[in-house]
């Protein structure tokens, strides 16, 4: 790791409330959009065409909405891979929270580790805490265990470098990885491809894909030969292409309805109120805290929901609410990952990739499948 990894400055400290001008990441996006000072402090923009992480207020021009990621605070940037803005200096904010120095603290050290995790009794070492008041105490800040925040921060530095254009070798030992079979053993499973081709957009990975008619438009599936990376719902064949396109931008497409034939009949009946196989396999990235959401959403029971908040506590984070709306938001494989189960804590429908009106309409064919009409 570099010295400027290795270093970080006072973290930017969140309310523990929910903010209702920025509950989702479209209102985060238009707070970007109007330097809106005032969310400080309630998220981090991360610019994926850019590698960049910032204060919503950075004077830099505005990034497309395509291209933008929130996070609740910088460490979770950097462990998805971003760099610091040198304008606009997110890690420095005031105020702090005391919990926050121990935490601090055993970040400082994880990110200095170049090959292996360091222990909990170093972290608890340098935080000044028993190992176990450590573990508890991150956990508590940062939604994640320090050695989940270790693999994540070793994938997300893994990720930058492989876009930054190195080769697999050098990305591998500069991300801290011994070895190649650890890459890909474990890192190949969340770039979601091999590192070769995740460092060239998706270059030389072979996209499958099929589409369907449904009561509620047409469905597209793509998946690659390690499982289904993309579900999506619309109206238009070539614009869900499109958006499958957007997130492998150098993958090649190839169709192949009668290949993906049975994965798409059965991603399909999910839209007309049936629970998707529990054994069709996928292929997607996310953080780790986004893959404790996508796993709470998975166990919400066919016809019933749970508000952002419950998500939030069921992955541990009781605090982290609009993370975990912007855990939903990211979810690249609708349906199999129910993410339509999701409503604000006031009962309302809250936004859906795919429009509200179908997530209306994914939960009544679910109540009335299920006998809760």
């Amino acid at each position: 790791m570099n010295a400027q990894s290795a270093t970080i400055p006072p973290m930017t400290v969140l309310k523990s409330e929910p903010d209702p001008r920025y509950a989702d990441d479209d209102a985060r996006y238009r707070a970007v959009e109007a330097r809106d000072r005032a969310a400080d402090g309630r998220f981090i923009l991360a610019v994926t065409s850019t590698g960049i992480y910032c204060r919503p207020h950075c004077p830099s021009r505005t990034p497309k909405r395509q291209n933008v990621r929130f996070f609740l605070r910088p460490e979770e940037a950097r462990a998805a891979g971003f760099r610091a803005c040198r304008r606009c200096n997110p890690d420095a904010s005031a105020p702090r929270d005391a919990r926050l120095d121990a935490v601090r603290a055993a970040c400082r050290l994880i990110e200095a580790a170049e090959d292996t995790a360091p222990t909990l009794e170093e972290l608890g070492e340098a935080a000044g805490l028993s190992p176990f008041h450590l573990q508890r105490t991150f956990k508590a800040v940062m939604g994640i265990t320090p050695r989940q925040y270790w693999d994540a921060r070793r994938v997300g530095r893994l990720k930058a470098n492989l876009k930054a254009g190195e080769g697999v070798a050098s990305a591998l030992y500069g991300a801290g990885y011994g070895s190649s079979s650890r890459l890909y053993e474990k890192a190949g499973a969340q770039l979601g491809m091999t590192p070769a081709s995740y460092g060239k957009g998706g270059e030389g990975a072979v996209i499958a894909y099929a589409f369907a008619d449904t009561a509620l438009g047409r469905v597209i599936v793509g998946a690659t030969a390690a499982g289904i990376c993309f579900v999506g719902i619309g109206d238009r064949d070539d614009l869900l292409l499109a958006e499958l396109q957007g997130d492998y931008p150098k993958a090649a497409l190839a169709a192949d309805p009668d290949g993906l034939g049975e994965t798409v009949a059965e991603v399909a009946a999910a839209l007309g109120g049936r629970e998707p196989h529990a054994a069709l396999p996928v292929d997607v990235r996310g953080t780790a805290f986004q893959r404790q959401v996508w796993e709470a959403l998975k166990a919400i029971p066919m016809g019933e929901t749970r508000s952002y908040s419950e998500l939030a506590a069921a992955a541990g984070r009781p605090k982290a609410v609009r993370a975990a709306a912007s855990a939903c938001a990211n979810n690249p494989v609708a349906l199999i990952v129910p993410c339509h189960r999701a409503i604000g804590t006031d009962g309302s429908m809250r936004g859906y990739r795919w429009g509200v009106e179908r997530k209306r309409a994914l939960l009544e064919a679910e109540r009335a499948a299920a006998g809760r009409g």
